[in-house]
């Protein structure tokens, strides 16, 4: 599988991301490739290297980059109704959460009139 590569808008997105949640992230370094001197976030300045630590750890808080990037589509999945992605907590799920509280409604209200009509 090639690497995923990410768009300018994607790597803003990665950046900001990195400055707010990354644990190894100093002032622009990486403190888990410093070894004395500091060394520059690699993750930060490239379109296809992704740290494990990012893909595991930052990554996954901006469901919308993951599906982006690519990465975790076994684990996302996209809504039927809306199209976003979203974390499904079972192997059927079709909707969002915000979506499926929607369409559960519409289904009763569906099943309700029909059984209605029948009397």
């Amino acid at each position: 599988m090639d690497k995923p590569r990410m768009t300018e808008g994607q790597l803003r997105r990665a950046r900001k991301l990195i400055r707010r949640l990354c644990a190894n992230y100093d002032e622009g370094n990486c403190l888990a490739l410093d070894e004395g001197e500091g060394c520059v976030c690699v993750q930060s300045i490239s379109y296809s290297l992704l740290c494990r630590y990012f893909k595991e750890a930052v990554l996954p808080a901006d469901a919308e980059l993951c599906a982006a990037i690519g990465l975790g589509a076994d684990e996302l999945k996209r809504c039927r109704s809306c199209g976003k992605p979203f974390q499904a907590r079972s192997n059927r799920a079709l909707y969002c959460p915000r979506c499926a509280a929607f369409e559960q409604r519409k289904k009763t209200r569906d099943r309700v009139r029909r059984h209605r009509g029948q009397m």
